[in-house]
C-alpha cells in the first residue's frame, strides 16, 4: 500500500524555498561555470598587460630624427610669367615702283641708313620730260584761249556755253599738265621714312613695271617686341603698362618696354595672343630677329607666408607640412596660393614664426620626436 501524496503547499514563501531547495545543485553548478569564465577573462587581460609591459621594456626608444627647418615670416611674393619673344622692326615697308621705266641709278644698298626724302634710285626720265613739255604747251594754249573768250563774253560776243566749254578745256589741260609733272617726279625714288635698307631689289638697267619691288626699308630707331601670351593669362596681361624685357644677345640687357597692343585674336594654333611692346633703340643695337624674354608680373602679395614647394607633401588630395613644436613633429594642413620660382604662398594653415620642416620632413610622423639641427629665417638663403 503506497504512501499518500504530500499535501499541497499554499504558502508562497514556502513554495519559493521548496523550489530553491529542489534546484540547488543546478544553481550551484551554474554559479561555478560563471565564476570560471570570469576568472579566465581576468587571467587573459592580466597576461596581455604583462606581455605589453615586457615588450615595452624590451623595445628600444627611437632617437629623434634630424631635420632642417625654415621659420616663416611675412615677405613679398610675386607670381610671374617668363615668356619668350622676338624683336621685330617697328615698320617693315616694301617700296614699290609707281611708274614704269628703266633704272639708270641706284643710290643706296642693303644696310644703308636713310632719312625721309633721301634719293634711293632714278628711273630714265626723257619720256616723262617730253610729256611734261607737251602737257604744259597744251595747258598754256588752253589758258590763253580761255582768257580771250572770257574778254569776248564780257562784251556779249559769245554765249555762256562757249565760255564754259573753253573753261573745261583749260581745266582738263591743267590736270594733264599736273599729272605729267607728277609722273616726272616719280622718276626719282625717295625714301618715305627714316630707317635701314633691308633689301635693295633695284639694279641699274632693270626695266620696272608699276608695282615691281624696289627696296625694303625697316624702321629700327624703335623696335617691336612680340610676345605670345597663353589664353589663360590674357586677362592678367591686358592691364599692364610696362614689361621688363631681357635680351640675351646683348649681355642680358634689361629694358623696360611699354605695352603697345594686345591682339584680340590668337595668332597661331597654339592659341597664343601676341603682345606687342615698344623697345626704344636709339643706338640701333637691337637687331631684327633677336630673341628676348619678357618678365611679366601677374600678381604680388606684400605680406605672404611662403615655403619651398618641396616642403609641401601631397597625398590623397591633401596638402600638408610638418612643423616643429616642443621637439616633436606636428602636421599642418595647408592651402596654397601663388608661386614665385620654387616658393609657394601658404594662404591658410600656418602662422608667422612657425618652424616648417624642409629636410627630413618625409621621414617623420605626427608626434614623432625630432631634432632641428639647422634653421633658416630667409628662404633666399636656401638657394645660396
Amino acid at each position: 500500500m503506497s504512501a499518500p501524496p504530500p499535501p499541497p503547499i499554499t504558502n508562497p514563501r514556502a513554495r519559493i524555498v521548496y523550489t530553491i531547495w529542489n534546484n540547488l545543485p543546478r544553481l550551484v553548478l551554474l554559479g561555478l561555470v560563471i565564476l570560471i569564465f570570469i576568472l579566465a577573462g581576468m587571467i587573459k587581460n592580466q597576461k596581455a598587460a604583462i606581455e605589453a609591459d615586457k615588450a615595452a621594456e624590451q623595445r628600444p626608444e627611437r632617437p629623434p630624427i634630424n631635420t632642417v627647418a625654415l621659420r616663416v615670416e611675412p615677405r613679398p611674393i610675386t607670381e610671374r610669367l617668363n615668356l619668350p619673344g622676338i624683336a621685330e622692326p617697328w615698320t617693315r615697308l616694301q617700296l614699290l615702283a609707281k611708274i614704269s621705266g628703266t633704272l639708270v641709278e641706284v643710290a643706296a644698298e642693303a644696310g644703308d641708313r636713310v632719312r625721309t626724302g633721301d634719293i634711293l634710285a632714278r628711273i630714265e626720265d626723257d619720256d616723262y620730260r617730253i610729256a611734261v613739255a607737251r602737257a604744259e604747251a597744251a595747258y598754256r594754249l588752253a589758258e590763253d584761249e580761255f582768257r580771250r573768250e572770257e574778254a569776248l563774253f564780257a562784251r556779249g560776243a559769245i554765249a555762256t556755253a562757249t565760255l564754259d566749254a573753253n573753261r573745261t578745256r583749260m581745266q582738263t589741260a591743267k590736270a594733264d599738265y599736273d599729272n605729267a609733272r607728277l609722273m616726272l617726279s616719280r622718276t626719282v625714288i625717295l625714301s618715305p621714312m627714316d630707317g635701314i635698307i633691308q633689301r635693295m631689289d633695284g639694279k641699274v638697267g632693270l626695266q620696272l613695271s608699276v608695282g615691281d619691288p624696289v627696296a625694303e626699308i625697316l624702321e629700327t630707331e624703335r623696335m617691336k617686341g612680340v610676345i605670345g601670351i597663353p589664353e589663360s593669362d590674357v586677362n592678367a596681361v591686358a592691364q599692364l603698362e610696362e614689361v621688363e624685357v631681357i635680351i640675351q644677345a646683348l649681355a642680358d640687357r634689361v629694358i623696360t618696354a611699354r605695352t603697345h597692343f594686345l591682339s584680340p585674336a590668337p595668332q597661331s594654333m597654339a592659341r597664343l595672343y601676341n603682345l606687342e611692346l615698344v623697345l626704344d633703340n636709339p643706338e640701333g643695337d637691337i637687331l631684327t630677329g633677336m630673341f628676348l624674354r619678357a618678365d611679366i608680373i601677374k600678381q604680388r602679395r606684400e605680406d605672404a607666408l611662403a615655403v619651398p614647394l618641396y616642403s609641401v607633401i601631397s597625398r590623397n588630395d591633401e596638402q600638408y607640412v610638418f612643423i616643429e613644436e616642443d621637439g616633436t613633429a606636428r602636421r599642418r594642413d595647408v592651402q596654397l596660393g601663388i608661386m614665385e620660382g620654387w616658393l609657394v604662398e601658404v594662404t591658410d594653415g600656418l602662422q608667422s614664426g612657425d618652424l616648417v620642416l624642409i629636410e627630413g620632413h618625409r621621414d617623420v610622423e605626427e608626434g614623432q620626436p625630432i631634432r632641428v639641427i639647422h634653421s633658416f629665417s630667409d628662404p633666399l638663403e636656401l638657394s645660396r
